[in-house]
């Protein structure tokens, strides 16, 4: 297992390392399995081992929206007024990290759902493991913390380019 290719675990001892894989667990999934839904309780980090995990967002309403999938790109419509409707934003590839950060923050929620691409293996490391590491080791959780925050914060610079460029294109129609 190589946990040091996840970015929550950049920078770490080997030592922590070693104690992190202890409390992993492999668990092989196929695809379209899911791993989580928005909202449910996140009881479960996930590492990617192999295959893809690709994340959806929850969009609600009541319009006439194509469903697909990033990993086939088939589209299906959705009869308007169907509610709510998941859509891929994400896809987490094998070297890529992890899902489920949710695990790791009050209120312990999973903010996204996650579902299974293409066949692979995923570490799981339960909450109540992570949290009991972390609490015998302040240091190791200062250290996933900072990984973490430094992605979101990596996250939403991106979100916020996305917003301008969605803003700027929206602007350019309706002035045209």
């Amino acid at each position: 297992m190589h946990l040091s290719s996840c970015f929550l675990f950049e920078g770490l001892a080997d030592s922590d390392l070693t104690l992190l894989e202890s409390i992993a667990c492999p668990q092989p999934v196929r695809s379209g399995q899911w791993l989580f839904h928005k909202d449910e309780p996140a009881e479960n980090l996930y590492i990617l081992e192999s295959g893809a995990i690709e994340l959806l967002i929850e969009v609600q309403g009541a319009f006439k929206l194509p469903v697909f999938t990033v990993e086939s790109a088939a589209v299906e419509p959705v009869p308007k007024g169907q509610e709510p409707v998941e859509i891929p934003t994400t896809m987490i590839k094998s070297g890529d990290g992890c899902v489920g950060v949710g695990a790791l923050i009050e209120p312990y929620r999973y903010s996204l759902s996650a579902r299974c691409a293409r066949d692979g293996t995923v570490f799981v490391i339960p909450r109540a493991e992570i949290q009991s590491l972390i609490h015998r080791n302040p240091e190791l959780g200062c250290r996933i913390m900072t990984n973490l925050a430094r992605k979101l914060l990596e996250r939403l610079s991106e979100t916020r380019r996305e917003v301008q460029i969605h803003f700027m294109s929206l602007f350019r129609s309706a002035t045209f």
